[in-house]
């Protein structure tokens, strides 16, 4: 079934892959773009380029967080401290601690071998490992998947229920308006004769005046536009992902169209009907911010 996709997700494998156990964690949340941050041990750095891609291709959107952990079973022996550029970078914190008259502790050591360059690799990683790992990051780009399909779900039937309030709203402002006019003309009337006197009406131009009038406030457009526009968006909310932008921008039609019937109204018992069915499309442009 197609459906909608959230934009939060969330997956995550472990596995073991050349003496080593590797955890790979994947997670996403709402973002306009694409917004990636991969975190990798030393040993797979060369690998980030291809990651990005990897995970790109699959999550689209989102700000997405990518990390990659691997515990050493301690029988290999791949990395070495690479210590000119280590006591390179003592030197010159050295100097820069005793520029500002500090004095050197245990902590710079900490703090220099986190520094790029710290350590060196004195090994390739095997393909074998390396499609491994690919495996399993698609795997859990996989389970992630299936996370924002179920909240997407989840989120759909939510919009679903406010866009039918809407459009329940919409037919009781028909009713209205069969109404409203009447009570314009009774209105407009009354009041011409309380302040010129009925004798004095001009019948034909009072008819005139008042066709031009009830025109000015018509709403009929409004409305079978505003019923377009819930119809495209319920016809949206099954087509193919990624549909977020063009939902929420059904969102901004939707919304100009009941602001216009609000203004021009002119009818209490309308304008209410009105500010229910705003408060039902600010619910569904919430939810639109996390459709992927």
């Amino acid at each position: 079934m197609i459906m909608i996709k959230s934009m939060t997700g969330y997956g995550k494998a472990i596995f073991e892959a050349s003496l080593k156990k590797v955890t790979i964690e994947i997670k996403s949340l709402n973002s306009k773009q694409f917004d990636l941050s991969a975190k990798l041990p030393w040993l797979y750095k060369e690998k980030e380029y291809e990651v990005r891609n990897i995970v790109s291709q699959k999550l689209i959107r989102g700000k997405v967080d990518f990390a990659m952990y691997v515990e050493a079973s301690g029988q290999e022996n791949s990395a070495a401290i690479n210590r000119e550029t280590v006591i390179s970078y003592y030197n010159q914190f050295k100097e820069i601690a005793s520029e500002l008259d500090l004095t050197p502790d245990s902590r710079m050591l900490s703090a220099i071998m986190k520094l790029p360059e710290a350590f060196k690799n004195d090994r390739e990683v095997p393909e074998e490992e390396w499609l491994l790992i690919r495996e399993k990051i698609n795997e859990s780009l996989q389970s992630l998947d299936r996370f924002r399909m179920e909240e997407g779900n989840s989120i759909m039937a939510d919009m679903r229920s406010c866009i039918e309030k809407i459009l329940a709203l919409l037919t009781n402002i028909g009713l209205h308006d069969e109404e409203r006019t009447k009570k314009i003309r009774e209105k407009l009337n009354a009041s011409l004769e309380e302040n010129i006197g009925s004798e004095n009406i001009d019948k034909n131009r009072f008819e005139q005046e008042l066709i031009y009038y009830i025109e000015k406030l018509d709403i009929n457009e409004e409305k079978v536009r505003l019923k377009t526009h819930c119809d495209y968006f319920l016809e949206t909310l099954k087509s193919d992902s990624p549909n977020g932008r063009l939902l929420n921008f059904i969102c901004q039609e939707i919304g100009r169209e009941i602001n216009t019937i609000g203004s021009k109204a002119n009818d209490a018992a309308i304008q209410k009907l009105v500010v229910l069915m705003k408060d039902e499309l600010e619910k569904i442009k919430e939810q639109t911010l996390n459709v992927l």
